[in-house]
């Protein structure tokens, strides 16, 4: 496979005051200060991607430090986390107007590799993190702090 036709786990990292997930009118995740990570996954991702991504987005020095300089993580402050699953980060917009969602992973692949990164995230931030809920229709509130928003890809280590 060509490096231009290969697609990896995608986030996009945003660092917030506060976020939480509401699914049919009722609140099931919710965070203070921290980091929305929004994740797409897609059928080449391995468990390497997500010890990788983890690793990298609660080590990320995007909170402010007593110089108030951008020089600290997430879990050295202490902060938290909200994951949620997000499959449209995949979108192919190049032919007409309707998106395409055809290398986003199915389900049978996609949950398995979100219930490892949870996993990988927790065990490296050394705390539970909130999720959303995988495949539901989902209302995601959020307060960018900064703002500051990042995008991550494995394939390019970016």
């Amino acid at each position: 496979m060509s490096s231009t036709a290969q697609v990896l786990m995608k986030t996009v990292i945003q660092k917030v005051s506060k976020a939480s997930v509401t699914i049919k009118g009722e609140k099931v995740a919710s965070i203070k200060s921290g980091l929305l990570v929004l994740l797409g996954i897609v059928n080449n991702d391995t468990h390497e991607d997500i010890k990788w991504l983890a690793n990298k987005i609660v080590n990320l020095r995007i909170f402010t430090d007593e110089n108030k300089v951008m020089n600290t993580a997430v879990k050295a402050v202490n902060g938290d986390v909200l994951v949620v699953s997000q499959f449209t980060l995949h979108a192919l917009t190049k032919k007409g107007n309707r998106p395409s969602y055809i290398k986003a992973a199915k389900a049978d692949i996609a949950m398995p590799l979100y219930k490892a990164f949870i996993n990988q995230i927790e065990a490296d931030l050394g705390k539970k993190v909130e999720t959303g809920v995988f495949g539901a229709d989902m209302k995601v509130e959020l307060v960018n702090d900064g703002p500051i928003t990042i995008i991550i890809d494995t394939k390019n280590k970016e």
